[in-house]
């Protein structure tokens, strides 16, 4: 028997991100002083007959649109039985991308760790309780923040100081000559030269360039100064094996991809397959806390390490059980405004840039679930009035 599902909600709710926008086509968010944004985000809640209630806030909205294709198969069945209900939902959601498996599966481990009384860390099996933590910036802009090569340099040395081991750029890909990649070559060689003995140092153009060809030209920068690694750089959208397998041969900078391919079996065929050094992995997209898990320990089976994309309770969570994993992603930041971390916890949860300690680690939420509380009567004051209800 067990406990039982009784209702599932999700509710959209809206908050503002002030003095930030976006860049010229509309995708990237950058600075943008005096401008506001509006993010949406969904908020889970999964209740039980026990009276406990598996919660996560996080998702997109195509996300929530799979949720209700496969929510109301959850209703009456027993939410410790989440690898059953993996492989299920799995099965039924193999014509999309499976993103909607995350939230859902997240909130299951929320309410597993409720219901025994213990963090998710725990019951994964802790390795560590504390995470060294890397700076992850915005993108690069052109209204007086992060507009030049130097202004990451006196970034990364203001992170540096702050006790960050690591450094990120998000550059500005090609800019408004979408060829020219010689200010991401400058930025490179500026943070480098500024910090690249003290800080490990990383890349992320988050597919921008438009060519193999630039993503060689900006990796040979990254080998020049000692870069940790090299993300997601080119206009394949980070998922052609072969490509990235090239890319490998031409340099000595390790790559990191996987973050848009979805699944377990692809992230398994790009190690596989000699396509990326580092593997990406995402308890959000990669179909929950178990789905996460089962990359990580497919890329130990491969000794090689993993690398948890953005910062969140689960993501801590998941590093922390996790022994082949470097850094945990403080994004995005910025020295004029604020990240992006929606408004929603209570207690001491931050994911703010000055959430580190002076060794540049955070720590892991120790009580029970995902062990944060979140703020109920904000995401109501805040909804946008799209709920979804299945019991």
């Amino acid at each position: 028997m067990g406990p039982e599902i009784t209702r599932i909600e999700s509710t959209e709710f809206e908050y503002p991100l002030e003095d930030v926008g976006t860049d010229e086509h509309g995708f990237n968010l950058v600075y943008a002083p005096g401008e506001t944004t509006t993010r949406k985000l969904f908020a889970l809640q999964i209740h039980t007959d026990e009276g406990i209630t598996g919660e996560y806030v996080g998702g997109n909205s195509p996300a929530a649109a799979q949720i209700n294709t496969f929510a109301d198969y959850l209703i009456g069945r027993n939410p410790l039985h989440r690898e059953r209900h993996w492989s299920e939902i799995k099965r039924a959601l193999r014509k999309y991308d499976r993103m909607g498996m995350g939230p859902v599966d997240i909130a299951l481990w929320d309410f597993a760790g409720k219901y025994y009384d213990a963090p998710i860390h725990e019951l994964l099996g802790t390795y560590r309780e504390r995470i060294p933590a890397y700076a992850s910036t915005y993108h690069g802009d052109d209204a007086g923040g992060l507009d030049s090569p130097e202004a990451f340099a006196d970034f990364a040395e203001d992170c540096l100081e702050m006790g960050y081991g690591g450094f990120k750029i998000h550059g500005w890909g090609g800019g408004d000559d979408a060829r020219d990649v010689s200010r991401e070559v400058a930025a490179v060689h500026a943070v480098g030269e500024a910090v690249g003995d003290e800080m490990d140092l990383m890349l992320d153009p988050a597919c921008e360039y438009e060519t193999f060809g630039d993503a060689l030209t900006v990796g040979r920068a990254c080998d020049e100064q000692g870069f940790f690694w090299y993300e997601d750089p080119y206009r394949d959208g980070g998922i052609s094996q072969h490509g990235h397998r090239k890319l490998r041969e031409q340099l000595d900078t390790p790559i990191l991809q996987t973050e848009h391919v979805r699944g377990l079996e692809p992230h398994a065929d790009f190690v596989a397959n000699d396509a990326t050094d580092f593997v990406r992995a995402d308890p959000e997209y990669d179909a929950g806390i178990t789905g996460a898990m089962k990359v990580a320990r497919m890329t130990e089976a491969f000794g090689l390490d993993v690398e948890f994309h953005a910062p969140g309770p689960a993501q801590r969570h998941c590093i922390a059980a996790t022994r082949n994993a470097n850094y945990y992603e403080l994004a995005l930041v910025h020295p004029d405004c604020p990240n992006t971390q929606p408004p929603v916890y209570r207690g001491g949860y931050s994911d703010m840039i000055d959430a580190i300690d002076d060794e540049g680690t955070v720590p892991v939420p120790d009580g029970p679930g995902l062990g944060v509380d979140y703020d109920w009567e904000y995401i109501e004051e805040n909804a946008t009035g799209s709920v979804h209800v299945y019991e």
